[in-house]
């Protein structure tokens, strides 16, 4: 009895070798499904932060523009240089975004709204239509 009793005590303690392999198998399988999602919403996250950005200055592009002053600079509708997603620049109807800081998705991207002389605005841009909101087609 006394033996049988020992037996029960020296049970198996913690996970085989086999159980932790298949632990380990799981947790890359599921590593590689992952990372490149994860890497398409930063992407795509980083596209809408720059035509956010750029959407801002259709405003001051407007009063501008309506005022009869041309615009020759960011600064003219309120844009610096750069910011921490885009590289800015302006021409006499059109705003863009060149994406910076970025996965190589959408890295050196533009986005670009551009004015009609009657005042009709329209977005395009060249990165794949997977990271561009509907509003902002790409390519």
């Amino acid at each position: 009895m006394q033996n049988m009793k020992n037996m029960k005590q020296k049970a198996q303690k913690g996970f085989t070798l086999i159980e932790l392999m298949i632990v380990v198998a799981i947790i890359g399988i599921l590593a590689a499904v992952a990372l490149p999602a994860y890497s398409d919403y930063q992407a795509s996250s980083k596209v809408t932060a720059g035509m956010q950005e750029i959407t801002g200055a259709k405003t001051q592009f407007e009063i501008k523009t309506n005022n009869g002053e041309t615009v020759a600079a960011v600064a003219d509708v309120g844009l610096a240089a750069s910011s921490a997603n885009c590289t800015f620049g302006v021409t006499g109807n059109t705003i863009v975004c060149t994406i910076k800081k970025a996965p190589t998705q959408v890295n050196g991207k533009t986005i670009t709204w551009s004015r009609t002389t009657s005042g009709v605005w329209s977005c395009v841009s060249n990165a794949p239509v997977k990271y561009t909101p509907k509003t902002c087609p790409g390519v």
